[in-house]
This record gives C-alpha cells, structure tokens and sequence, in this order.
C-alpha cells in the first residue's frame, strides 16, 4: 500500500556527482596498491577529465596533486637524511666500537684460556 511516495530510480543531482568524482579522485591514490604508479597516474587523468564539467572536482585535483607533490618532496627528504644518518652512524659508531670489540675480544680469548 503507497503512502503518495513516489517510487521509481534515484534522481541523480549534479552536486552528488560531482561529489562521487571527488571522492572516487582521492580513493583513486589506493590504485598504486595494485598497480605500480597507478597512484600517481590515475588521480591526475581524473582531474584532467572531469575538471571543467565539475568545479569541485579541479578544486580536489588541485589539492590531490599538491598532496602528491609535497609527499614526493618529503619522502626524498627523508630518504636523503636517512641515507646519511645511516653512513654517518656506520662510520662513528664503527670507530667507537673497535677499541670497544678488541677489548671484549681479548677477555674472551682470556676466558676461553682459563
């Protein structure tokens, strides 16, 4: 028995689909799980498509790529520092570690005598 509500497929507005191409932009970054550089590609030709047909969607693709780019700038950041940190620990601890390592070494060798 109808109530006077009117059945039938959803009405689809501009706004609620411009809005799915928003989100469907951002979770489009998790393609790089499947596919190498999917991440990368794949927001970009969203944006490229759908940003004159949707203003809100160039908004999230401006901010999307800005996204990428900084996460590029620090990921190489901290590649570049962790690269030297371990370069510089290999080579400081190493030199405090022999006199440390011939010192243990000769009292095991003691030990082993006795």
């Amino acid at each position: 028995m109808s109530q006077g509500f009117k059945t039938g497929p959803p009405v689809k507005s501009p706004e609620s689909e411009a809005n799915l191409w928003g989100m469907i932009l951002h979770l489009s970054v998790f393609a790089g799980y499947v596919v190498p550089l999917a991440g990368l590609v794949a927001p970009i030709i969203i944006w490229q498509i759908k940003k004159d047909q949707f203003p809100i969607v160039d908004q999230h693709g401006k901010n999307q790529l800005n996204w990428m780019i900084s996460m590029l700038i620090y990921s190489a950041v901290v590649g570049l520092f962790s690269l030297v940190v371990s370069l510089l620990s290999l080579v400081i601890i190493g030199f405090l570690l022999i006199p440390v390592l011939v010192i243990v070494g000769s009292l095991l060798g003691i030990a082993a005598i006795v």
